[in-house]
């Protein structure tokens, strides 16, 4: 949140203690759904993450409105898109939430499945249909613009190469593997380009591809939903790198949907700060064992969470182990 110097210190106060609520929203969510690990029933291990997590919302104390959702409110019974959250006695903020992002990696107890939520002051996120969005993204440290979604594949990792100074062979690219991505896997290979394939959890893919010095990945491509694309751009806003992503409204039903969101162009190509603008909060944990967080873990009297909590104004990031006593 853009702020005068004389406000500044009563301002971080109140981010620091929206930081920690934050935390107890996404851990309430993953204890719930890591009942449902390995049960197969990704219903039922999505609703126990919907219902925790809206349950532990009504704390926070802010005057919160659902941008990114589980749907409209004729879709779903909470956390729908135009829902008001929280205790009403704080801030008014955006809010999106993925409340179990990788629904069958839970099911199938798989790596990567997360609880996600963003937070950014009113009108800070794009209030995206739950359509699919063209993704690319790269880590910090890079030119403006090194890769654009209106160049080939070819040229976004040749470009990226020369940047970083190697050969495109010793570039590693995420996609999630669909067979949608058939054509791009080609592309990628025929340029010799090492792939991390992936089967679900996109927004953790893209804080990967970011996060390039602890992860080996240097670009993350390919389509994916777009609430998913704002909540990793609330991501990035907080840890650097570059995003770029545009819906993709392939039908007159989907153009009809994003015009009544507010979306007036169709063929926009959305940069990170588009994405998610203004000051922004986002945090994730942890329900099954993965390459970013670690699962929840029962102990006898107890549960351990593991929290990554970012801040955009501090460009601080905190990984935050917990031990809830049962």
């Amino acid at each position: 949140m853009k702020l005068s110097k004389s406000n500044t210190d009563r301002q971080a106060a109140i981010d620091r203690s929206l930081t920690l609520e934050l935390v107890r929203v996404t851990e309430a969510a993953a204890v719930a759904a890591a009942g449902w690990r390995g049960k197969g029933n990704e219903k039922a291990a999505d609703a126990a993450a919907v219902e925790a997590m809206r349950g532990e919302m009504g704390n926070v104390h802010i005057e919160g409105r659902i941008v990114i959702g589980e749907g409209e409110r004729d879709e779903a019974p909470m956390l729908y898109i135009g829902e008001e959250v929280g205790a009403g006695d704080g801030p008014q903020v955006d809010i999106a939430v993925d409340p179990l992002e990788g629904t069958t990696l839970c099911a199938k107890n798989q790596p990567d499945s997360i609880c996600v939520l963003a937070m950014a002051e009113r009108g800070g996120l794009l209030n995206a249909p739950d359509v699919y969005m063209q993704k690319i993204a790269v880590g910090a440290g890079y030119p403006a613009g090194i890769v654009d979604l209106d160049q080939s594949t070819r040229e976004n990792v040749t470009a990226l190469a020369r940047a970083k100074g190697v050969p495109v062979s010793e570039i590693t690219a995420c996609v999630l593997d669909r067979p949608r991505h058939a054509g791009l896997i080609d592309d990628l290979r025929s340029a010799g380009v090492a792939i991390k394939l992936i089967s679900d959890g996109d927004i953790a893919g893209i804080i990967h591809a970011v996060n390039t010095e602890d992860t080996g990945i240097d670009i993350y491509l390919g389509s994916g939903g777009a609430p998913e694309g704002v909540l990793a751009a609330a991501a990035l806003r907080c840890i650097g790198g570059q995003m770029q992503g545009r819906l993709i409204l392939d039908s007159e039903d989907k153009r009809a949907r994003a015009l009544k969101m507010g979306v007036v162009e169709p063929n926009k190509k959305y940069r990170t700060e588009e994405l998610a603008s203004g000051d922004v909060l986002f945090a994730a944990t942890g329900v099954t064992d993965g390459s970013l967080l670690s699962g929840v873990r029962y102990r006898q009297g107890s549960v351990r969470t593991s929290t990554v909590v970012m801040r955009s104004w501090s460009q601080t990031v905190r990984w935050i182990s917990a031990e809830h006593r049962r």
